[in-house]
Parts: C-alpha cells; structure tokens; sequence
C-alpha cells in the first residue's frame, strides 16, 4: 500500500509541475448549402483526431467497430471543411487504420500551433438503453458518468509501449489517478466549452441527436494541447438503432457536416473578432482610452474550483482580480486606464498565457470590451 501512495504523490508531483508549464507554455445535407464559404482573412489550422485505431478496436456493437465509425466520421468532417473552409488547413492524426499514442495525438496539435483540437469518439454503455451525443471540454468529472467515459477513453494507454513511464504512473482505472485533474487550470476552457457548444446546438437542431449535453472530464488526449480542444462522443454503438445510424452513410454525413459547421461558426466568430481587434488597435485613442473610470485587464485563466492568491499561476503578477462568471471562476491581471498599454500588457503576457485576452470593468463589473472601445 506503501508503494502505491508513493507511487501516486510522484505522480501527482510531477503532474503539478507539468501543469503548470502547460499553463505557463501553453440525403444530401441541404442546410450546408448557400453560405459555406466565407473568406477567412489570416490561415486557421485545425487539427481532427479520429479515435482509437489499429489495434485498439475502441468500443464493440454488434456490427461495428468504434475506430471504422469514428475515422469514417472524421475523414468527412475533414472534407467539408477543405471544400468549404479553403483557408483553413486540415491536419489529421490518423487518416488510416494505424494506433497513435495518446500524448502524440497531443504533440501533432501542439507542433502545428492548431486554433482547434478535436478528437472524434463513439459512445458505448454496458446496458443498451443510453444513447445520444455528448460533447467533452477538459476538466474534472462532476459525475459518475463522466468519470466512466474518461476511464474507457483513456484505458488505451495499456496499448503503449512504457505507459506508466509516459503517463508517469497514471493509472485510467483508477479513480484516485484522476484526482489530479482538480488541479489543472486550463486557459482554454471558455473557448472549448463554447465550441463544444456549438457542436450539439448542431447535432440537436440539424441532425435530431439526442442532446446529452457538454460536460468534462479527465481526457489523457486533450490533457496536453495548448489551444481549445474538445471531444465528441458521436452517439452508443451499445444502442442497437444508434448504431446502425452510425454505421450508415447518412447518419454520418449528418454528424460530419454538425460537426464542420459548429467549426465554422467557431472561426468566423474568432475571425471576427480579430478583425475587430485589430482595426481597434490602429485607431485613434477614443474616449473610452482615456476614461479613468474604466479599468483594463488581462484575463490568464479560469477555473471551476476558486484558486487561492498563493497559487503558483499567480507568481510574479501583481494586481490579481477574480469575478464569476458563466460558472467559472475567471482571473485577470494588471489594472490599467488606456487601451494602449493594456494591449502592450496583453503582448507580454502571451509569451506564458498565449491565450491571454483583454477584458474591462466599470466599478468592479465587468463590461463588454467592444462597445466601451467603439464609443
């Protein structure tokens, strides 16, 4: 028992560590048709990971095999997206039927500074009644459930050649393995849960999925990737209607082209605001600049659990603000009164928060940015 505590604060230490650098370094388809290509100003990369492969088989239906459903999915989503997306570039972690490494699934992501990380995955229960979509930010589980999805997905590590020394003794079916996570901050949560959004706004209203919801939970595939990341359990192949649906042609035609427009619409929204941004910048200083009764800050992390002021993320930075917001506790630092310094601020803090971003407050309440800039 003795080995297996020490064994586990190891583990956790040297998590602790790598979080912190993470933080620091971090049918046709008719209702496609008509607006599909918009022209996206500055290259968008897109990373689609398609689950499981070669000999991890993923989860077993009657007929069907999770990793021939999910490439199947993916390989299409990717198509829509170059036919059209043409400015936005495609990377695939798979294409074929071969077995990639969790954490190199990460790295792929990671070395190609892709805007989206989104791995592809099917859903299977021990009974055969649950179906529905889902959709997975990188988080602590607040359920059972979760917690059980997590630990399938990630039990393929046991394919991996020295697993326990990659994942520094992390054990997927442990449930203590997975304590860790409550203390990882992740500086894209707000991105990824809002594209995970979008994905079953898209599987409910356009493919009439049943809508399971977004949650989080402990994914050893997204635990590494420096940009917003989400995973998407396409529907049970354990729910014998679901997975004659999966395995079909529409039904996947149908779940590839969900998933393409929640990440168009994810682009044109962070396309727009750039745009916005950036014309912002090279103007003049309005009023807004100079009021004093306006403060600027830059926002480096959220949370679901409150972090303490003596949180290591915190080192070196004065003037750490904390509000509430959407569920999250959200942190900012520096306090200034002009625009312009504040951008400069924001300029210096991507070299350790790369997805570091400007907010305003009036009186301690926070205020949309866009309209106080425009005034």
């Amino acid at each position: 028992m003795r080995t297996k505590t020490n064994e586990f604060l190891r583990f956790s230490g040297t998590i602790k560590r790598k979080i912190l650098l993470v933080v620091l370094l971090t049918a046709g388809i008719p209702y496609i048709q008509g607006n599909g290509s918009e022209p996206i100003t500055k290259k968008k990369i897109v990373v689609l990971d398609a689950g499981h492969g070669g000999q991890d088989t993923g989860a077993l239906g009657k007929k069907s095999k999770e990793k021939d459903i999910v490439l199947s999915i993916t390989l299409k989503v990717g198509s829509y997206i170059e036919k059209n997306l043409p400015q936005v570039e495609v990377i695939y972690t798979r294409k074929t039927d071969v077995f990639i490494p969790l954490h190199e699934r990460a790295m792929i992501a990671n070395k190609n500074n892709a805007d989206i990380f989104i791995s592809i995955h099917a859903n299977s229960n021990p009974s055969s009644k649950p179906s529905g979509t889902e959709t997975f930010a990188m988080g602590l589980h607040k359920t059972q459930g979760n917690l059980e999805v997590a630990k399938k997905e990630n039990a393929v590590i046991v394919y991996e050649q020295d697993y326990n020394v990659k994942y520094e003794g992390f054990d997927p079916k442990s449930a203590e393995s997975y304590i860790i996570f409550s203390l990882m901050q992740n500086t894209y949560l707000d991105q990824s849960l809002r594209l995970a959004s979008y994905v079953q706004d898209e599987f409910r209203e356009k493919a009439q999925r049943k809508d399971r919801g977004v949650k989080q939970a402990g994914f050893l595939v997204l635990w590494n990737t420096s940009m917003p990341s989400i995973l998407v359990e396409t529907g049970f192949i354990s729910h014998e209607p679901e997975e004659k649906y999966l395995m079909s042609d529409n039904g996947q035609e149908y779940l590839a082209s969900a998933i393409y427009r929640a990440i168009k619409r994810y682009i044109l929204e962070l396309e727009a605001d750039e745009k916005t941004m950036d014309a912002l910048s090279t103007a003049k200083k309005t009023e807004a600049n100079t009021n004093s009764e306006v403060e600027f800050r830059v926002q480096i992390t959220s949370s679901s659990k409150q972090l303490s002021i003596e949180h290591p993320v915190f080192v070196g930075y004065s003037n750490i603000f904390e509000y509430f917001e959407n569920g999250l506790y959200k942190y900012a630092v520096g306090k200034f009164s002009d625009y312009e310094s504040v951008k400069k601020y924001q300029e210096e803090l991507k070299q350790n928060f790369p997805g570091a971003f400007i907010v305003a407050f009036q009186n301690n309440q926070k205020i949309e940015l866009k309209k106080i800039l425009a005034n």
